[in-house]
């Protein structure tokens, strides 16, 4: 077609043009969309801006997170020619595509130019805040809305309130709600969501009992939050009272992936298995939604149950980079290095890996000790795959190298950063200095993380376990004495475990579980066997603190006493002979429970997976999945 059009060949075409690109925008025909851009722009229709065709193309960019086109295009629109539509979609695409503070900025810039606020407006400004945590933003949008006399719209009410509620400032919350003239189902439920947050679960009863409707949401709430806290069997009633008494179903893939999280979050695979049955009996879209089959993976991965979490990966229809980056991680945890490369490379073939990625893949590498694999990779970042390596590549990188042993590259990592290294990085090489004794940078090490981090006690522990190691006692006892002078305590390891759909929590030394004097018989036993199997407690990093008596014998006493090891014989005495047994420990398990739980497992024929908090292990027949590398 010629140019220049006739005016009215030229606005019946921008009419279809405009029509096309938002079915395109409807269906996710990105590809689509992209070419009817191209057809704009050669037609000459963009440079027509009464014909809004730039508009429609920028929206259809928002609506698929595309946010680097979606600005660029919203940029070329002369102002007078962009209503509060567009705007409030900029904003909106910003803030879900992971550009909040843009999107603050935006909302500024369009309250500048004298745009047209409305409620939806304010409810996308909010939401962004929310995103982001930043209350002191959201506290002067709210002025804003009171001053234009916007509060009167309940949806950008609930959006107010929501923001104060994830930031914490509940008082705020309440006062609004209490407020708020026509109160709905959402107002409630906003609400609820606060108070079983910060407040506690039986707080959030109360307020549940209160409510004159509960939707999805609401019951969501309570169930999640009850499977969070451990109630497996009160959340398996609630999903009945929801179900059968009140004929609500689970419907919504943000209910599902709710629970799923808690579940990921306690280590229910009980609920999470329940989940997963649940939706695909109850919904027919439970094979296409990506989000639900994310979370889902995500649960049985970080449940120990890998190989399910690779089922559910493989019959997955359709994928995205968050899927994929789920999975990675899920096989990084269990120390399946050579299979999240294998994988990486599928993932290549499909789409465009991001840092979540490669933070990931880097992990994997780590873990199984591939370090020429992990290195190449990451040097590749910036040129095959032009991202900038983030502070989370980084702590990956300089954990690989550290635990290979190669310190002296490790701190050249550190040194080469763009950005201060934090406490994830720089503790990465503290815990590698101490698995090879390298005092001299250690000390230097924990000086920076005492300035940058006053209060945290783990790298004191560790410096303080490796001088034990070294047989230097002395020096091991002034980092502990320098700990309690400071008033700060260590914190304590803590394993729990599912047993009939409870959740027991130990300590080390419990004394205060139900069953805890059997536990300990079960303990003379389980330790009696081991011995007999050759088992040596080892105390060479023990710190003894009791006053008097034999020293070697307090030590051993203590390190018996560790929280995984009254889990596993809680777990032995508590369950059939033969079932697995999974444990979730709050720290890293130590040298002489890993030698025990091995040894355990081939005595008792048990299976025993423990979630630590930087990996998974999984002991069968006298061997661990981490091949004694973590």
């Amino acid at each position: 077609m010629r140019w220049p059009i006739p005016p009215t060949t030229a606005s019946a075409l921008a009419r279809h043009c405009r029509g096309l690109i938002r079915s395109c925008a409807q269906r996710s025909d990105i590809a689509g969309g992209h070419k009817l851009h191209a057809a704009a722009v050669t037609t000459g229709l963009l440079t027509l801006p009464q014909l809004f065709v730039g508009n429609v193309v920028m929206q259809m960019y928002a609506a698929s997170g595309d946010v680097s086109s979606a600005r660029k295009v919203f940029d070329e629109i002369p102002l007078t020619f962009k209503d509060a539509v567009d705007w409030t979609t900029l904003i909106e695409c910003c803030s879900h595509g992971g550009a909040a503070l843009d999107a603050l900025t935006l909302f500024v810039a369009m309250r500048r130019q004298g745009v047209p606020i409305d409620d939806i407006a304010m409810v996308s400004l909010f939401g962004t805040c929310t995103k982001v945590g930043n209350s002191v933003f959201g506290i002067q949008g709210h002025a804003c809305m009171m001053k234009m006399g916007l509060d009167f719209s309940v949806k950008a009410r609930n959006a107010a309130m929501d923001m104060y509620v994830k930031c914490g400032l509940m008082d705020d919350a309440r006062k609004m709600f209490d407020e708020t003239p026509e109160r709905n189902v959402v107002s409630w439920t906003v609400l609820l969501w606060g108070v079983t947050k910060w407040e506690g679960l039986e707080k959030g009863k109360k307020l549940f009992d209160e409510m004159p409707e509960r939707n999805e949401i609401a019951w969501t709430i309570m169930i999640a939050r009850h499977v969070e806290n451990g109630l497996i069997r009160e959340a398996f009633d609630l999903l009945a009272e929801m179900v059968f008494s009140y004929g609500l179903r689970l419907d919504s893939s943000s209910s599902l992936c709710s629970i799923l999280s808690s579940c990921t979050q306690s280590g229910s695979v009980a609920m999470g298995r329940w989940l997963h049955s649940y939706a695909l009996r109850a919904t027919t879209d439970a094979s296409t939604d990506v989000k639900f089959g994310t979370a889902l993976l995500d649960m049985y991965a970080k449940c120990g149950r890998i190989d399910t979490a690779v089922r559910v990966f493989e019959t997955m229809e359709t994928k995205n980079v968050v899927t994929w980056n789920a999975m990675l991680g899920g096989l990084a945890m269990h120390g399946k290095g050579a299979k999240v490369l294998t994988m990486f490379d599928q993932m290549l073939e499909q789409m465009k890996p991001n840092d979540v990625t490669f933070t990931a893949v880097l992990a994997a590498c780590s873990h199984s000790g591939l370090v020429d694999e992990g290195r190449r990779l990451f040097h590749t970042l910036e040129g095959m795959y032009e991202l900038r390596p983030s502070m989370e590549n980084y702590a990956c990188m300089v954990d690989l190298l550290g635990r290979s042993g190669r310190l002296q590259e490790a701190e050249a990592v550190i040194r080469g950063m763009p950005m201060r290294p934090n406490e994830v990085v720089l503790g990465s090489l503290l815990g590698a200095c101490s698995v090879h004794r390298a005092h001299d940078v250690a000390e230097r090490l924990l000086k920076d993380l005492t300035r940058m981090y006053p209060h945290s006690t783990e790298h004191h522990v560790l410096l303080s376990n490796m001088y034990a190691l070294s047989g230097k006692t002395a020096r091991a006892d002034a980092f502990r004495k320098d700990l309690r002078q400071r008033g700060i305590r260590k914190v304590p390891g803590m394993s729990t475990m599912y047993v009939d759909g409870q959740i027991h929590l130990f300590a080390a030394g419990e004394r205060d579980h139900p069953r805890m004097k059997e536990v300990y018989m079960k303990l003379e036993e389980v330790i009696g066997r081991l011995k007999m199997g050759g088992y040596v407690a080892d105390t060479s990093s023990q710190i003894a603190h009791g006053g008097g008596g034999d020293e070697d014998e307090e030590k051993e006493r203590a390190l018996l006493c560790h929280s995984e090891k009254l889990a596993v014989c809680f777990g032995l005495m508590s369950t059939k002979a033969g079932t697995p047994l999974c444990i979730f420990k709050n720290l890293r398990i130590c040298g002489d429970c890993h030698s025990a739980m091995k040894m355990v497992s081939k005595i008792y024929d048990r299976v025993i997976t423990i979630r630590d908090r930087n990996r998974f292990h999984t002991f069968k027949n006298g061997s661990c999945s981490c091949s004694d590398y973590w």
